[in-house]
């Protein structure tokens, strides 16, 4: 997939040259049609970062069910778009906003956002890189924009088609994920303590594709029933023939031995020797994931981590792993 390429005007380059106060409207919108030229969709937001609009029903079914069909303004990202007369009609009805919403996973885009939190102690920027050396994937060079807050907002694309939840905190502690149905805060917004920016040295032209690996995490396989209690796990694991409890109990010993940064491959690997038994019959699927479970989650991997890595690498071992798109 090859990357997606956009040109930014120069007043985009320059967002951190502050204007008065009582141009923020113009502003933003001056940066919202710069947005939607570049075919990004785009809604007015304000220093809240919420939409600036508000919803246009009462509280209830219709403002559960409507999805914008009505044809009013005050659907949030629903109500994102390309047309300049719209964007215009939009702002119109929100003179308070200062800023806008870019809406994620639209065509030709297809943009994941990253949200990489660095405050209350967390740091999205680290741990975006441990995934990386767990995962073994490269972090590609990629429009970032700075936020207030003294995060950053990386800028991806998916392929056509690629579904994943938004999500806060459930890939890492501080990482947060906007995709279909989500929105990131554009550059050149205001919010309650500053404005967006894009980050120097970065290039705001360049929107690299999304790595297989990282993508994968994005999008987790449902989870599975909960993990039994240790004691029960250990009762299950005796009852085995001793071929079994010999493998299971060789491959968690070594999932649990391993020390960072290579636990999430280790797991894997212990996962795919195990998933070769599979196909026979001869190791339940049920115990076999219990088991890495138990041990993944003793290293300190999240729980996300571990059933990801595991389903994998059980598929892997058994040859029903579909590569990557």
């Amino acid at each position: 997939m090859a990357e997606v390429v956009a040109a930014v005007p120069d007043d985009l380059l320059t967002a951190r040259e502050e204007r008065p106060l009582t141009d923020d409207w113009q502003h933003a919108r001056t940066f919202a049609h710069h947005a939607a030229a570049r075919d990004f969709a785009v809604f007015p937001a304000g220093k809240t970062k919420r939409p600036a609009i508000p919803s246009p029903h009462s509280p209830g079914r219709e403002r559960d069910t409507c999805r914008a069909t009505c044809g009013r303004p005050g659907h949030g990202v629903l109500d994102a778009t390309t047309d300049h007369q719209q964007i215009d009609v939009l702002f119109a009805a929100a003179p308070w906003a200062t800023g806008y919403g870019i809406a994620c996973g639209r065509g030709p885009h297809h943009l994941v956002g990253l949200d990489l939190d660095r405050k209350n102690g967390l740091d999205g920027v680290a741990d975006l890189a441990r995934l990386a050396t767990e995962h073994a994937f490269t972090v590609p060079a990629t429009a970032t924009v700075a936020t207030p807050s003294g995060g950053l907002h990386a800028w991806l694309s998916a392929p056509p088609g690629a579904v994943f939840p938004n999500s806060v905190g459930k890939v890492a502690p501080g990482i947060d994920v906007r995709g279909p149905a989500g929105y990131l805060v554009g550059p050149g917004s205001l919010g309650a303590t500053g404005r967006y920016v894009f980050m120097p040295g970065t290039n705001p032209n360049r929107i690299a594709p999304c790595p297989p690996a990282l993508l994968a995490l994005l999008n987790p396989p449902p989870a599975p029933a909960a993990v039994a209690p240790v004691a029960g796990l250990r009762e299950r694991v005796h009852h085995q023939k001793p071929y079994v409890r010999a493998a299971l109990d060789r491959e968690a010993a070594t999932v649990k031995a391993q020390s960072y940064p290579g636990r999430a491959k280790r797991l894997f690997a212990s996962a795919a020797a195990l998933g070769r038994h599979l196909p026979t019959g001869v190791i339940p699927e049920d115990l076999a994931f219990d088991t890495l479970l138990d041990a993944g989650l003793a290293t300190g991997l999240s729980r996300a981590e571990c059933e990801h890595t595991i389903r994998r690498g059980l598929a892997r071992g058994a040859g029903t792993l579909r590569p990557a798109a």
